[in-house]
């Protein structure tokens, strides 16, 4: 499986419940999301646009993906809920079948555009691998079924590669009757 391959295979609306453990402030986190993953159209002016202003050559992408999300968070025992919501651009450019990178105007971690490195693995997960200025991430995505995901992460301190964050979500895919 190839890059493009696994985000067409990821096309749809998932439903997705994560747990976040932060070790750095001991407090867990639930998080309920809404997914949505589909090809960008080749005139949207939002893809166009962030293609421009990052000088990334057309000539070496084929597809382009758009991800919305909006989600709810539980943290710590009080149960404030927090409610968030954003749109990133992808951007997978193939350096081999299994490698490459992946552009996104917005991070997994932090809401910054971020250039990440990746790998696809024989059994068809996705690793992405992502620096940010003083962290940095490592994203697990793999396939249980046809419609059902799962995710994992696990953010380090740069300096001293120290674990801050872990999580762990389950997705499943929403099926129109």
């Amino acid at each position: 499986m190839n890059i493009e391959e696994f985000f067409l295979k990821s096309v749809g609306e998932w439903n997705s419940m994560r747990s976040g453990h932060s070790l750095a402030f001991q407090e867990f986190e639930e998080i309920r999301s809404k997914i949505k993953i589909f090809p960008s159209k080749r005139n949207d002016s939002r893809v166009t646009k962030f293609l421009k202003d990052n000088l990334i050559n057309t000539n070496v992408i084929n597809k382009t993906f758009l991800i919305n999300w909006e989600s709810k968070s539980e943290w710590d025992e009080e149960n404030q809920k927090e409610n968030s919501s954003g749109e990133s651009i992808l951007v997978p450019i193939e350096v081999s079948k299994t490698e490459g990178k992946i552009i996104r105007s917005v991070g997994y971690t932090q809401a910054i555009k971020v250039v990440s490195l990746y790998k696809i693995l024989a059994d068809g997960t996705l690793i992405i691998y992502s620096d940010y200025s003083d962290i940095c991430t490592e994203e697990r995505i793999w396939f249980v079924s046809n419609n059902v995901r799962s995710r994992s992460s696990v953010t380090r301190a740069i300096g001293s590669l120290a674990i801050l964050q872990t999580s762990y979500a389950s997705e499943i895919r929403y099926i129109k009757k």
